[in-house]
């Protein structure tokens, strides 16, 4: 692979394949079954095929359609358990793994934003990547001062792939639009658009790390790498070891997952009001515990800036719903643009649709399992039943469209490693509005 697929025509042949490989694959399945073969393991045989190329095509593709790859592994634990084993575990590779470049081009990389001169900044450099993200891949190194570092390549294309990927998601806003009649979806397009671009720039990226550095210097509970260089399209920070948050989700034991998961919460409530900013990447290789117990966060490029901290109307909504209060709950949705004017919708429906996504914040210690996840999936998901008819009359005002999709990507998360905390405990301490 010496580039990414730029050209949207190829990138939009590519994702199209999706589709039609899944229906070939459901016609094939068919097939099987009228010649009397077991379904079940037709239903195996399906399901594993699928997921191994969706991470082919998002693999190669990378930019926006890996990205959305890498959003869509953390809900896997939304997926009931006997669909979702080949998708975990192809997804999960995406979050940390995808065809590398050659070493010819990360030289090249190095050589356009480092200078010709880069091999003295380092006293070591290991060619072959240690891992690899949506727009580039992460290489360990030596800096001359002796520290270990991560080298992070921007892949070459990367740029106009993800704006390539942009621009075919904004053309199916009418798409989106009728599956989601309440929701004012072209501005919830529009955010996304600029959040993503900004990531392709890492000295923003270094940036948003150092600030985040800076407000967790010296926390006994949270390590964010230095950085120690930074280039439009290469970003050096200091190397952290630890177990990534994907494996303990495999192997950790009970104290290590609720311990992480304890983390997470408090670092995504926490860092609005420590830093002024939330990270905005939540998937299972972004996080590691580290061999002292502490929670070490990685990956700066795309982040919501919350100067204030977390919204307070957002704390408010919470308590309401966790208090049962919906017609308070109702007039203050109405009030912040969760319901649009022209929507009709009671406080009964809000109440019934909210009430189960709030339990985590009604009891002193919640358990975050697959099941509970899968039970809000199927309950809002069920095109026949009450929660989904109340769910399209619900819209998402842009402001909060980071917010939500972080706090959706955290609780995913915990639910896949299958966490036991005091959610409310932590949610009462930073959460503006739900204390007061």
């Amino acid at each position: 692979m010496a580039e990414i697929p730029r050209r949207a025509a190829r990138r939009t042949a590519k994702l199209a394949s999706l589709p039609l490989g899944v229906a070939g694959r459901v016609a094939a399945g068919w097939g099987k079954r009228l010649t009397g073969q077991d379904a079940e393991q037709i239903s195996a045989d399906f399901s594993a095929r699928t997921a191994e190329q969706l991470f082919g095509v998002l693999g190669q593709l990378k930019g926006g359609a890996m990205k959305f790859g890498q959003a869509l592994s953390v809900f896997e634990a939304a997926v009931p358990e006997e669909m979702a084993e080949p998708y975990r575990e192809a997804l999960t590779k995406l979050q940390s793994a995808a065809p590398p470049m050659p070493a010819a081009d990360v030289r090249r990389v190095l050589d356009e934003q480092l200078g010709t001169t880069w091999r003295t900044r380092f006293a070591e450099f290991d060619e072959t990547p240690a891992a690899a993200a949506s727009i580039g891949q992460v290489h360990r190194a030596r800096w001359h001062d002796g520290r270990e570092v991560a080298v992070k390549v921007q892949y070459p294309g990367a740029d106009e792939a993800l704006r390539a990927d942009l621009r075919q998601l904004l053309r199916f806003t009418r798409l989106f639009q009728s599956l989601a009649p309440g929701t004012e979806i072209k501005p919830l397009l529009t955010e996304l658009q600029d959040r993503m671009v900004e990531e392709l720039d890492y000295r923003a990226e270094a940036d948003n790390q150092r600030a985040f550095a800076a407000a967790f210097d010296g926390d006994p509970r949270v390590l964010v790498p230095k950085v120690v260089a930074s280039a439009p399209k290469v970003l050096v920070t200091e190397w952290v070891t630890g177990t990534p948050f994907s494996r303990l989700i495999v192997d950790g034991t009970r104290e290590q997952r609720d311990a992480a998961g304890a983390l997470l919460a408090e670092f995504h409530f926490s860092s609005p009001a420590r830093s002024g900013m939330l990270h905005g990447d939540p998937h299972p290789g972004n996080f590691m515990l580290l061999p002292d117990g502490r929670l070490s966060v990685i990956d700066f490029g795309a982040v919501a800036r919350l100067p204030d901290g977390l919204p307070v109307p957002m704390g408010r909504m919470l308590r309401l719903a966790a208090e049962d209060r919906p017609d308070e709950l109702l007039d203050l949705l109405r009030t912040e643009r969760f319901v649009r004017a022209d929507q009709e919708v009671t406080a009964d429906e809000v109440r019934a649709y909210l009430a189960p996504f709030v339990e985590p914040a009604r009891t002193p210690v919640f358990h975050f399992t697959r099941s509970w996840l899968q039970r809000q999936a199927e309950r809002v998901g069920d095109l026949s039943g009450p929660d989904f008819r109340t769910g399209r009359s619900l819209n998402l005002p842009p402001e909060y469209l980071m917010i939500h999709r972080v706090t959706s990507g955290a609780t995913g998360i915990l639910c896949q490693l299958d966490a036991e905390l005091p959610a409310r405990e932590i949610i009462t301490r930073w959460q503006p509005g739900f204390g007061d």
